[in-house]
């Protein structure tokens, strides 16, 4: 792995929020921090690859938080600012993390986000819709060209309000990303591999389900690969981790510009080092420390985590 800013891959679009989110959990409270899919989707990924980044903030969004994201070699021509506030959402994480309660959503200026993408990055070779309205992630393939790879996220209020729209939008995209909550719920299957295998047949090739710390299942073509969660003794924070995984997994396949078998497993792998170290501080503040010496080395010890000699009975 060579620094981001040297590499010279595939081109690595995403679509998705930006926004000023108020955390509380076990390890205390941080408010209006940087936050939204799209900025830790791009940020995760910037390690490997540089990302172009879709987007909309207010008049109200921090100068700090856009000069942070462009240290990071973020292409921010695609992040609109219009009049009015930022999207802001608040939450507070069980003790245990495992369960996180809303309290406050305010769309402001991303309720009339309609995604425009500069022309000349209407070539980008990976493109990677963050989860927001499949109608607008129609929309952003419509003004893309012809991408190697696409990949999107979804919800569980995508899948129940806007099921036809979502349809329409998995016959075009290569990999579908979802927890399996939502994959059970989308297939109407109760067994993941079985959910996989009805959700490949709306269309995409490959699905990868998110079980948390339990890390995550890929089914591809290739057959199914399971990363598993790196062992992290004091979460702090794991808002984001999911989208810190995808840019971790979208980004090598730019940096490789390849989207094989083997290259997407390997994806994986870096998919859970980069969400990994995500939760280790809150918002994005882990990644202002975090360099290629320290991926490598949580990219061995995964390798080791899973290392196991073939023996015959």
């Amino acid at each position: 792995m060579s620094e981001s800013h040297s590499r010279t891959g595939g081109s690595l679009l995403v679509v998705g929020s930006v926004g000023l989110d108020t955390v509380e959990t076990r390890a205390g409270k941080r408010t209006d921090v940087l936050g939204g899919a799209a900025s830790y989707f791009s940020v995760a990924a910037s390690f490997l690859s540089a990302a172009r980044m879709i987007g909309v903030v207010g008049t109200d969004f921090p100068d700090a938080h856009a000069a942070f994201l462009q240290s990071r070699g973020i292409d921010l021509g695609g992040l609109e600012r219009v009049a009015g506030r930022t999207f802001r959402w608040s939450g507070v994480y069980a003790p245990d993390f495992s369960t996180r309660t809303t309290l406050d959503t305010q769309l402001n200026v991303f309720q009339d986000f309609r995604p425009k993408l500069p022309p000349a990055w209407a070539a980008s070779d990976y493109v990677f819709l963050a989860n927001i309205d499949p109608v607008l992630q129609l929309g952003v393939l419509e003004q893309a060209g012809r991408p190697k790879f696409v990949a999107c996220d979804t919800m569980n209020f995508w899948i129940s309000g806007k099921r036809p729209e979502l349809l329409r939008l998995l016959e075009r995209v290569d990999l579908l990303m979802l927890n399996d909550e939502e994959a059970r719920q989308l297939s109407g299957e109760a067994n993941l591999p079985a959910a996989a295998r009805a959700i490949r047949a709306m269309g995409p090739a490959a699905v990868i389900i998110k079980r948390g710390d339990a890390g995550a299942l890929l089914f591809h073509g290739a057959g199914v690969f399971a990363a598993p969660a790196f062992p992290i003794e004091e979460v702090v924070d794991p808002t984001g981790a999911g989208d810190s995984f995808a840019g971790g997994f979208m980004g090598w396949l730019a940096h490789e510009d390849d989207a094989s078998p083997a290259t997407i497993r390997t994806a994986m792998i870096l998919g859970s080092v980069l969400a990994s170290f995500s939760v280790e501080d809150f918002s994005l503040d882990r990644f202002r420390r975090l360099d290629l010496t320290q991926i490598r080395q949580r990219f061995t010890a995964f390798a080791d985590l899973v290392h196991f000699e073939k023996i015959r009975i």
